[in-house]
């Protein structure tokens, strides 16, 4: 019951504190995960966020389920969870309940509008820093404009691209294997 208690509280600090998504959360999963509980190694944390990325949902409550379950089962993913969760919650409520009084106030809308604009440049920043790292050889690219080009200006759901993208990559790196 004891780590089930530190996988919520690690989380929490995690989830409270971290501003900026979830590359800006790494330094402090390092720190909470593998420095202070040794829950895993740096590159198994490396592991868990890239499987964070690549299933359905945030990017920082996918890495807590993952490390919860592994550290204590369902339990352990339903504790850690939670704590990631928890200050979200509490902060959008508050916010809420403060914003639903003042939201007609032009002041407040402006300023709505003017963090609209730093969520869209955060967003561009983070699709370019991910397309640095991401993209390694022309097919990448081509894969990558193809997927961009067809969310963006078609109606076709980005499930589907993501999974032809996957197999595209399968079927080009196991013919690369295989000769």
């Amino acid at each position: 019951m004891k780590q089930l208690f530190e996988l919520y509280f690690a989380f929490l600090r995690i989830g409270g504190l971290t501003f900026g998504g979830g590359m800006a959360m790494l330094p402090m999963l390092k720190r909470e995960v593998v420095e202070k509980y040794g829950w895993s190694t740096e590159e198994e944390l490396l592991d868990i966020y890239a499987i964070g990325q690549c299933t359905p949902g945030i990017i920082a409550v996918n890495t807590a389920t993952y490390i919860g379950y592994q550290q204590k089962g369902v339990p352990g993913s339903i504790f850690s969870t939670l704590g990631m969760i928890t200050p979200s919650i509490i902060i959008i409520t508050l916010i809420a309940t403060i914003l639903k009084n003042f939201i007609d106030l032009p002041i407040v809308l402006h300023a709505l509008a003017g963090i609209r604009i730093a969520v869209c440049a955060l967003m561009l920043q983070t699709v370019y820093s991910l397309a640095k790292t991401s993209i390694k050889n022309k097919l990448g690219l081509l894969i990558f404009l193809i997927g961009f080009l067809t969310a963006t200006f078609t109606p076709v759901p980005t499930i589907l691209l993501v999974i032809l993208a996957a197999g595209i990559g399968i079927i080009t790196y196991t013919r690369k294997a295989d000769h």
